[in-house]
């Protein structure tokens, strides 16, 4: 075994390891409450017992015995999970311990293994201008680790991003309605902006999202380095997009150049989330320099009570 695909395994496993330490019961049961089956199937008939709903008696059985039975019903479980990652060139950056990309594997690994523990299917699409790499949804431990290993080892084609596109190909290949988690840093364009609802270029992206949104059941996942939404005090910087190659430099020595910085990052979050809202989709913010499985599990239980 080359010394590559022994580091290839041995990251895929520590992954494994530190997620599945992370999906304890308390989230796994989140997940459930939040992703709710198809419909109730019948069951059986059993006989009624002191705090049984009157509601659920089975009349007939009850007619045929003489003793009261009331209809046991088991919930339709079995859903699809469809984890939508963008590989774009952007991903690779990380002031931090991780990388977007190695954020967006962990994340992945985490409602990868919920699924698994309700016994749903996961599936997968690696995407940058274009879909680059499909995993239909399927179940099993195996079956999750090689999810894993895509996400953090790919070599992605293209360095851009379409998100639209990818959407598109997501609603042209699931016919049933599934859970699609879309995980990404949401930047593209040329200046490697956040999609921006007054801006026609960003037309496309919403009208996607709220496409997959009525469609299936959509959660989006924004990575954020915090060094993209501010900048340090380091007097002049060249700064490249990485997924452009455009390259700019700024003199972060001055209050005004670092405070304009920020507002326009503020302003473009802002009005992506005015957005999302408007379309009842929910995104939750990722950040590489801080914990999330708190935070993932509020947002599933606050999901739940709406």
């Amino acid at each position: 075994m080359s010394d590559r695909i022994a580091d290839m395994l041995k990251k895929v496993r520590q992954i494994e390891i530190r997620t599945n330490r992370q999906v304890s019961d308390a989230l796994a049961g989140a997940y459930h409450s939040v992703f709710k089956g198809r419909g109730m199937d019948f069951e059986e008939a059993r006989e009624y017992e002191p705090g049984d709903e009157i509601r659920s008696i089975d009349w007939n059985v009850t007619a045929r015995t003489g003793k009261a039975h009331v209809k046991k019903y088991r919930e339709e479980r079995e859903l699809t999970m469809l984890l939508a990652v963008d590989l774009s060139a952007s991903g690779h950056f990380g002031s931090e311990n991780l990388s977007k990309r190695e954020l967006a594997a962990e994340l992945a690994s985490t409602l990868a293994f919920s699924a698994a523990r309700n016994n749903d299917k996961v599936g997968l699409i690696l995407f940058t201008e274009e879909v680059e790499h499909v995993i239909p949804p399927r179940k099993g431990r195996r079956h999750i680790l090689r999810v894993i290993r895509d996400i953090l080892f790919y070599e992605p084609k293209k360095r851009g991003t379409d998100i639209a596109s990818a959407l598109d190909e997501i609603n042209r290949m699931l016919s049933r309605k599934a859970i699609v988690v879309l995980i990404s840093d949401f930047l593209q364009g040329p200046n490697g902006a956040l999609p921006n609802p007054n801006e026609k270029s960003s037309d496309r992206v919403f009208k996607a999202l709220d496409i997959t949104n009525r469609r299936h059941d959509l959660i989006c996942f924004e990575l954020i380095d915090k060094r993209e939404m501010t900048l340090p005090e380091l007097g002049v910087i060249t700064l490249e997009d990485s997924e452009t190659g455009e390259i700019v430099s700024l003199n972060t020595g001055s209050a005004a150049v670092r405070n304009t910085y920020e507002k326009i990052n503020a302003d473009r979050l802002a009005a992506f989330r005015r957005a999302l809202a408007g379309s009842k989709i929910d995104v939750m913010e990722v950040f590489t320099d801080k914990p999330y499985i708190a935070a993932l599990r509020k947002f599933f239980i606050k999901r739940t009570r709406r």
